[in-house]
C-alpha cells in the first residue's frame, strides 16, 4: 500500500495528514492556501516520491470554491487525486461517535482510504470548466433579469402603464422609449414626426416608416389618455430609466455570454451532435455541455442519470411501500435545463419528427396515461440515454435510426 495524504479543506486553508503503508500517521499540520503554503506541500509530496519511488494516494473532499485552489495545485503538478462528493465523504466517514473537527476529518478520510475503493479524479478538458463558469454566470444574469423585470413592471404601472401594451417588453425599442419617455407628460409637445423618428432611431430592427408612424400615433394617443398614479417629477420616473437601462445591460451581457460559450463549444464534437437533436439550439447545446462536462467520465447512461439526479429512489420496509420518486441528489441546474428542453421539444413538435415526443405521446395515452410531469421526467431519462449513446459513438441524431432501435 502506498502512502496516503488527505486534506480537510476550509476557507483559505487546509489540514493535511500523511499516513504510511502501516497506517501510521507520519505527519499532520495546517497550511494556508498561499504560494508558500503550497510550496511546502509540494516539498513533502516530492520527498515521498523520491524516498519510495511512487506517488502517494491523495484524497480530499470537494468544498465548492474553497477546494478549487487545491485542485489547481494538483493539476499543475500532475498529482493524481480522489475528489469526494461531500455526501459521499459523510457516508464513508460517519461513525456512531460524533466528533467533528478539521483534524479528525482529515484523519478519517485517510484511514477510510485504506479500505475504500475510491475513483481517481479524471482531469477533463479546461473547456468544460470555462463553459460551466459561463453557464452559471448566465443563470445568475437570468435570475437578476427576472428581478429587474418585475421591478420595472411595478414602477411603470404607476408612471406610464400603457407603454407595456404598445411595445414588446423585452425589446430594445421598449427599453429605449422607457428611458426617453418614462411618463406621458414627456411626450406632450412632441409632434408625430419627431416621435416617429425617435422610434426609428432607437431600434436595431429595420422598421418601416409606416410602422413607426403607427407606433408614434399609438404612443401619442396613449399619452393623451393616460392618467398615471404619479406626476412627471416623481422619483419613480427616474427609477424607470434606471431599471430599463439595467435590463438592457443584462440582456446584452447574456448575449455576450452565449457568444463566448458557443465559441468555446465549437471546439468539441459534442456541440454538433447536440445541435442535431430537434428542439436543441445553440444556447441549450452549450449549456448542456457545460452542466454535463466530459461525458466520457461516465461508464454508462445510468451514471449520467444519477449525476442529473433523475435516478429512481425506491423505499420499502416490511409491508410499507412508498411511491417511487426521483432522487434529486444530482446537478439541479442540469435537471432544470433538461426539463425545459423536453417542454420545448413538445411545444415545437410540428417542426420535425422527434422520437422523444413520440415517447411522451405514448406515455400520455392508455394504458399508461401518465401525468405531464411523470411523462416529462421519463422523456428526460430517454433523452439522456440518447445523448450518451450518440456522443460516445460520435454520431448525429437520426429519427429513423432512433425509432428503429
Amino acid at each position: 500500500m502506498k502512502h496516503i495524504i488527505s486534506f480537510d479543506v476550509s476557507m483559505g486553508k487546509s489540514y493535511m495528514v500523511i499516513y504510511n503503508s502501516f497506517k501510521e500517521c507520519v505527519y499532520e499540520g495546517e497550511f494556508n492556501h498561499t504560494k508558500t503554503g503550497f510550496a511546502e506541500v509540494k516539498l513533502r509530496i516530492d520527498q515521498i516520491i523520491i524516498s519510495y519511488g511512487v506517488l502517494p494516494e491523495i484524497v480530499f473532499e470537494s468544498t465548492g470554491v474553497y477546494s478549487k485552489a487545491l485542485e489547481r495545485f494538483m493539476k499543475e503538478n500532475h498529482y493524481r487525486y480522489c475528489l469526494l462528493n461531500p455526501l459521499e465523504a459523510k457516508i464513508q466517514c460517519d461513525s456512531l461517535r460524533i466528533h467533528k473537527t478539521d483534524r479528525s476529518d482529515a484523519h478519517k478520510l485517510a484511514l477510510t482510504h485504506f479500505t475504500m475503493d475510491r475513483k481517481e479524479k479524471k482531469v477533463s478538458d479546461s473547456v468544460f470548466d470555462q463553459l460551466k463558469s459561463l453557464s452559471r454566470f448566465y443563470s445568475e444574469l437570468d435570475d437578476e433579469l427576472t428581478v429587474i423585470r418585475n421591478r420595472l413592471h411595478k414602477v411603470m404601472q404607476e408612471t406610464f402603464p400603457e407603454l407595456e401594451t404598445i411595445f414588446t417588453r423585452k425589446s430594445d425599442l421598449f427599453l429605449n422609449i422607457a428611458q426617453l419617455f418614462p411618463h406621458p407628460d414627456f411626450l406632450i409637445g412632441h409632434s408625430n414626426t419627431v416621435i416617429r423618428n425617435k422610434i426609428i432611431a432607437n431600434t436595431n430592427k429595420n422598421i418601416s416608416k409606416n410602422r413607426a408612424e403607427k407606433k408614434a400615433q399609438e404612443l401619442l394617443l396613449a399619452a393623451e389618455q393616460s392618467y398615471p398614479a404619479v406626476s412627471s417629477v416623481d422619483v419613480l420616473c427616474e427609477q424607470v430609466r434606471i431599471y430599463s437601462k439595467r435590463f438592457q445591460e443584462l440582456l446584452n451581457e447574456k448575449d455576450r455570454c452565449t457568444e463566448k460559450m458557443i465559441k468555446l463549444a465549437e471546439q468539441r464534437v459534442e456541440y454538433k451532435i447536440l445541435l442535431s437533436f430537434p428542439g436543441i439550439g445553440p444556447n441549450t447545446a452549450v449549456r448542456l455541455m457545460a452542466e454535463i462536462g466530459d461525458i466520457f467520465k461516465f461508464n454508462n447512461n445510468k451514471q449520467l442519470n444519477a449525476f442529473a439526479g433523475i435516478d429512481i429512489r425506491r423505499f420499502q420496509s416490511g409491508k410499507s411501500f412508498y411511491k417511487d420518486k426521483i432522487n434529486k441528489r444530482g446537478n439541479k441546474h442540469l435537471r432544470k435545463l433538461l426539463f425545459i428542453i423536453i417542454q420545448n421539444m413538445i411545444r415545437l413538435r410540428r417542426n420535425g419528427n422527434n422520437h422523444i415526443v413520440d415517447y411522451y405521446d405514448k406515455l400520455k395515452t392508455q394504458p399508461y396515461n401518465k401525468c405531464h410531469k411523470v411523462a416529462s421526467i421519463a422523456c428526460v431519462n430517454k433523452l439522456l440515454k440518447s445523448i450518451f449513446h450518440l456522443i460516445t459513438h460520435g454520431i448525429s441524431y437520426d429519427y429513423r435510426l432512433a425509432t428503429s432501435s
